[in-house]
């Protein structure tokens, strides 16, 4: 580590689960750092995610012992269940990522994950009801603009705000997100069936473009969510629940008695979007990381590893650098592009097809896609933390 830092201080927009850990791994490497969300509280979402080993190793490597906090909290996999929506199971897969890649696939709710993160940071950094509206910059600090008028002054700004990022609209300007032809709903619930073993997860099919996942996500909590193919523009439903109810009538067990056992209030609506792939996420003292660099179809699951990914690698080329620089531009070399294959494999394999501009999609992203999937399991999660780190030094040298 050099003894000259190339920054004292770090601005990080959004305190979701990217932004908290790369303020973790910026902690680590001895900057200071300061977190603002526009959010006047930071609730429970209705959301579970999986975390898989290349995200377990990379925060293991920002916050030793955390994996352990995290498998107590969470649930680790022991079995998925493909399933007909006429309750036929098509093909039951015992879980062997703990075997073959040293850490399981593990099931967490979202808001307990943050809860994990946050409780690992000291509370003074972390700053609510700060909505971020404009940054300028010049070849020294960065000021940041908030809603109600309070300005600062930082090193360097990361974007960490998610796919309707405000920090990336300002840094590139380039619009919504896409539709990417899906609807989904989701609802996280205190709920047990005698259908639904514990460690376990059940993906249930039919043959009309509908989809109906259920997982244990640990503490007696299972997340839940229903996709549906749509043409149409996402247009939110008054009738969330009894939409949902609607389109999975006929359903076999436990799918109709969970969503009935679901309060209306918990079922969150939204459209599956993504967004065109950067060619890169720096410019000047401004960078982005996670779902506002590399929004992804969620098929994969990968949204939330990457994104700690992300925190590590910034956080240590930040470290290794001898400027901001070079530490920025071989943040993009790295992470660029492997999220753009994990983003392509998740577009495909989200039954979803880029637009007219997927020519500028890497031809190694699209030769990656067609790996077989024990090829692309094998790239994913051997990833390294503590091997790209020391790669890069070996590069500097």
């Amino acid at each position: 580590m050099l003894e000259q830092k190339l920054i004292k201080n770090a601005t990080v927009i959004g305190a979701g689960i990217g932004g908290l850990a790369v303020a973790l791994a910026l902690r680590k490497q001895g900057i200071d750092v300061q977190v603002y969300e526009k959010a006047q509280q930071l609730l429970p979402v209705g959301a579970g995610l999986t975390l898989f080993p290349n995200g377990l190793n990379t925060l293991e490597a920002i916050s030793p012992g955390i994996i352990k906090s995290l498998i107590d909290a969470g649930s680790p996999t022991h079995q998925v269940n493909i399933k007909k929506s006429s309750g036929e199971t098509i093909f039951p897969q015992p879980q062997k990522l703990l075997e073959k890649y040293g850490q399981p696939m593990l099931n967490i709710r979202w808001s307990r994950l943050q809860e994990i993160l946050a409780s690992k940071l000291p509370k003074d950094i972390i700053y609510l009801n700060h909505r971020f509206v404009n940054f300028k910059q010049d070849k020294n600090s960065v000021e940041v603009e908030f809603s109600h008028g309070k300005t600062l002054h930082t090193d360097l700004l990361i974007g960490c705000d998610g796919i309707n990022s405000a920090v990336r609209q300002t840094l590139v300007k380039d619009g919504l997100p896409r539709y990417a032809g899906r609807l989904s709903w989701r609802a996280v619930i205190e709920y047990s069936h005698e259908l639904l073993p514990l460690n376990q997860v059940f993906i249930i099919t039919s043959n009309t473009g509908k989809i109906f996942t259920i997982i244990d996500v640990g503490g007696g909590y299972i997340f839940w969510s229903a996709g549906m193919l749509s043409e149409d523009d996402f247009a939110p439903s008054q009738q969330v629940k009894s939409r949902v109810l609607q389109e999975y009538s006929g359903w076999a067990e436990p799918v109709e008695a969970i969503i009935q056992a679901t309060p209306v209030d918990k079922v969150v609506e939204r459209p599956i979007c993504d967004r065109p792939p950067l060619q890169c996420w720096s410019q000047g003292r401004v960078t982005l990381l996670g779902d506002a660099a590399h929004p992804m179809i969620p098929s994969l699951g990968q949204g939330a590893n990457t994104a700690f990914e992300d925190a590590w690698e910034l956080a240590n080329y930040l470290s290794d650098c001898d400027n901001l620089e070079s530490a920025l531009a071989k943040y993009d070399q790295s992470r660029v592009e492997r999220t753009q294959i994990i983003q392509a494999r998740s577009a495909i394999q989200g039954s979803r097809s880029y637009e007219a501009d997927s020519d500028k999609f890497l031809s190694k992203a699209i030769q990656q896609t067609q790996l077989s999937q024990s090829e692309f399991e094998d790239w994913l999660y051997n990833y390294n933390p503590h091997l790209i780190r020391e790669e890069g030094r070996g590069k500097r040298e």
